[in-house]
């Protein structure tokens, strides 16, 4: 593990009620961004102009947008770029490839994202809120509650920065260019949704309107909010949707995750089918393999008859240690067992890869705290 520079930041930041913070250009759609101009004395092409700089050239700093006035460019930089996201502190791992960022905003509150290099693509792994609500006893961001939503623009400057990085050459092995977007940070994408739908439409669109990604590449997990589901399949966008199920039975997955005592499996899973059916993705099953909790070979059986002949792929996840849990990951035999039965069903399995377990950015990983130094480590899992 490598640790990256410490950057201080504002120690008044400490204590602070959380807030919003202030209008950003990726809060607003071109247009929004124009009007914002005019409404400044400037035309309204100056929008465009600093949209290119930031999404197109991933540049931040007055300075070197040469293309704008001198004497407008830290009024308009002021205005349309304000600081979102202090680093705090960075980590690395995988010999560079994976790294993790905890963010301090504006208002105190702390996030984290991690970007992921391989040979073909650069993932990043965003954050929706601060902290979350859903409560889920083997994640380390369930039990620590929730802080606040994020703005869309503190979501997509997590993709920007981290886009920054990539372009840097900083991710050996890896295209300098960020590709994958995964909403899988802290918090349930689904309860901050206009925000969540906002910035997937800033990362899609092509500069200088966004940060042009494919909406193939973009995806959205979720715990099961069942009216969200539905209403995100008539957004018209074709991004993945990934479901955290980690139970096939209601009795199980009412103690993993608490909010199936809302929306049973039979429910959540009916409305990913719908989403499927409408987007043609297929869906993401996400399942943590806890340790003589949800492992048993039953469980799988029941799992492969639920997924037969759907639109569905699961991501087994071998559970990533958070200290003070009382669940480990299940034994490799055993989670070879729980694969076999899968396939035997006809239900395409895979075990996710279980990068930056050493910096606590694995997925369950993440949870910001910090010290009275402005230090920052993730806590528990």
């Amino acid at each position: 593990m490598t640790s990256l520079p410490l950057i201080s930041v504002d120690p008044d930041a400490r204590g602070r009620r959380p807030s919003m913070p202030p209008h950003h250009l990726a809060d607003l759609d071109l247009s929004g961004r124009q009007a914002l101009v005019t409404e400044l004395g400037e035309p309204a092409f100056r929008a465009k102009q600093v949209s290119n700089h930031y999404f197109g050239r991933l540049v931040r700093d007055p300075e070197r947008m040469t293309d704008l006035p001198a004497a407008t460019r830290e009024r308009l930089a002021g205005e349309l770029l304000p600081t979102l996201l202090t680093p705090v502190r960075e980590l690395a791992c995988d010999d560079g490839a994976t790294r993790k960022a905890l963010w301090r905003l504006h208002d105190g509150s702390l996030v984290e994202s991690v970007l992921m290099g391989y040979p073909d693509r650069v993932t990043v792994c965003i954050s929706s809120q601060a902290g979350c609500g859903m409560a889920c006893p083997f994640c380390a961001t369930g039990q620590a509650g929730l802080t606040r939503n994020l703005s869309t623009a503190e979501i997509v400057d997590q993709a920007v920065y981290l886009a920054g990085v990539a372009a840097s050459g900083a991710v050996s092995g890896s295209p300098p260019r960020l590709s994958h977007v995964v909403f899988m940070g802290m918090g349930e994408p689904l309860a901050n949704y206009s925000r969540v739908v906002a910035a997937i439409r800033r990362l899609v669109a092509p500069a200088p309107e966004g940060l042009g990604l494919s909406q193939r590449h973009i995806t959205v997990s979720t715990v099961g909010l069942v009216p969200a589901i539905r209403r995100l399949a008539s957004e018209d966008l074709s991004v993945t949707l990934a479901l955290s199920l980690h139970a096939p039975d209601d009795e199980l997955r009412d103690e993993l995750v608490p909010v199936n005592q809302r929306w049973k499996v039979s429910e959540v899973l009916d409305a990913a089918w719908d989403y499927a059916a409408t987007t043609g993705r297929r869906v993401s099953i996400e399942y943590a393999m806890i340790k003589d909790v949800n492992d048993q070979p039953w469980r799988a059986d029941l799992l492969g008859r639920l997924l037969a002949g759907k639109l569905a792929h699961v991501n087994l996840i071998p559970l990533n240690p958070t200290p003070g849990s009382r669940w480990d990951a299940s034994p490799k035999p055993v989670e070879r067992e729980f694969v076999r039965r899968l396939r035997d069903a006809g239900v395409s399995t895979t075990v996710r890869d279980t990068r930056g377990r050493e910096i606590d950015g694995a997925c369950g990983q993440l949870a910001a705290a910090g010290d009275t130094d402005g230090d920052s480590r993730a806590a528990t899992a």
